[in-house]
């Protein structure tokens, strides 16, 4: 170990942001051996002597950001994105753990494939590189992959990302597997039939663009399926990408039966619905494509109440020429680790949300899901910590983005909170002060 990795660090006259433990006050947190080793709630704390000092200057201290949902292109696609240029964009933005999707090429179906992009990750030196195997083999949705296996490898969570697992039969029995050692299994919940060549969501403004549309129904009635399979198995489950008010009145009768279902939100629905797709804007061509303004304000009011357990970039990088398209034929998907901070904060600038409350599932809820020991300011927690400006206005300018991808659907777009210092196991690596 490195003397940068052992050396000691004290991040005073901080204002503490844990979620974990209910705190938003004064204090300062002393780091060492890549932990923290005291968190001081309070004014007036000093550091000891020979160590490192940061003085935060009243801004504010929380756990690092834990992104769930992370696209690369390596290995198969590396022009769209590499393991380094993700880190490198997680880092900016605050985001100290991400959990690659297993939609690679080939896809992480097997141990050996999980070993090898945390070995990559890791080499990097900068953020936590962890993964998601692939719930089916190639993600074809028949065959169920090596989950046991890539469990004791250290995948997080298993996933066909974007593809859904059609076949009842093949999700019974990968839910059945999985929950003989208590796996987390997650799917985007979209009925394959009804949203079948959609590219937008059903109603008057995918009639009066011509674009074919999946009613907002399709969400429901799939994630109807798949809880149903959750009471037979007793799986823990994740609904991916939860985007509509129907499925949130769903997820809360499964909840309110006992199930274990947790569910996540993109940071893009929170922000935005229909109508920014304006003129065939291709970087809000997401998937699933972005919904009603009453969904968008639902989805908000479930991150408030805690129904939305998890905030996701959903980082899904794609090249110019593969946005600069028609509409219906630019490929789904928006880089987002550099922005998911600032952009989830509009929920607390713009909706009034606490800030523990928009940052809760950014850092203690996706931890506590993915059973992980960061997310929370406590001694012997890994010292991953961002230092942010939650008023620094900031103007979002994709050229700039660290991706490789420039697709940001915030390009241009006012925000505030700005990353000063992000921490990863004690080590700075990134500095924006």
């Amino acid at each position: 170990m490195s003397a940068a990795d052992t050396r000691a660090l004290a991040i005073l006259n901080a204002r503490l942001l844990d979620p974990a433990g209910d705190y938003d006050g004064a204090g300062a947190v002393l780091v060492e051996d890549g932990r923290i080793v005291e968190v001081v709630h309070g004014g007036g704390a000093t550091a000891p002597e020979g160590v490192e000092v940061v003085d935060a200057g009243g801004l504010c201290l929380s756990p690092g950001l834990i992104d769930i949902r992370v696209k690369t292109g390596e290995p198969g696609a590396e022009p769209k994105e590499t393991l380094k240029s993700a880190a490198l964009s997680a880092a900016a933005g605050g985001v100290t753990t991400i959990v690659v999707q297993p939609d690679t090429d080939p896809a992480i179906d097997d141990p050996a494939m999980v070993d090898f992009i945390q070995r990559r990750g890791a080499a990097l030196g900068l953020v936590n590189v962890r993964v998601a195997g692939a719930a089916t083999r190639a993600l074809d949705g028949l065959r169920m992959a090596e989950i046991g296996l890539m469990d004791e490898a250290g995948a997080l969570y298993f996933t066909d990302g974007d593809k859904v697992i059609g076949n009842s039969r093949t999700l019974q029995r990968v839910m059945s597997y999985a929950a003989a050692f208590n796996a987390l299994i997650a799917c985007r919940p979209a009925d394959p039939w009804l949203s079948e060549g959609a590219v937008a969501t059903s109603g008057e403004l995918a009639t009066r663009l011509g674009l074919a549309g999946a009613p907002a129904i399709a969400e429901r009635i799939q994630l109807e399926r798949d809880l149903a399979l959750v009471e037979q198995t007793g799986a823990r489950f994740l609904v991916d990408q939860i985007s509509t008010e129907g499925a949130l009145e769903t997820l809360a009768r499964a909840r309110a039966k006992g199930l274990e279902v947790a569910a996540s939100v993109s940071v893009n629905h929170l922000c935005f619905n229909e109508v920014d797709i304006g003129d065939y804007r291709t970087f809000y061509r997401l998937d699933p494509p972005l919904r009603a303004e009453s969904d968008r304000q639902a989805l908000v009011e479930a991150v408030r109440d805690g129904l939305i357990d998890v905030i996701t970039s959903a980082h899904a990088p794609a090249p110019a020429e593969d946005k600069r398209r028609p509409f219906a034929e630019a490929a789904p998907g928006a880089v987002g680790l550099e922005t998911l901070l600032p952009a989830a904060l509009t929920l607390h600038h713009a909706e009034g949300l606490d800030l523990l409350d928009v940052l809760r599932p950014l850092t203690e809820g996706p931890a506590s899901l993915l059973g992980l020991d960061s997310g929370r300011l406590a001694a012997g927690a890994p010292a991953d910590l961002v230092l942010f400006d939650p008023g620094a206005p900031v103007v979002v300018d994709a050229d700039a983005l660290r991706s490789k991808s420039k697709n940001s659907p915030f390009d241009g777009r006012r925000l505030q909170g700005k990353v000063r210092l992000t921490v990863v196991g004690g080590r700075v690596v990134h500095d924006g002060r």
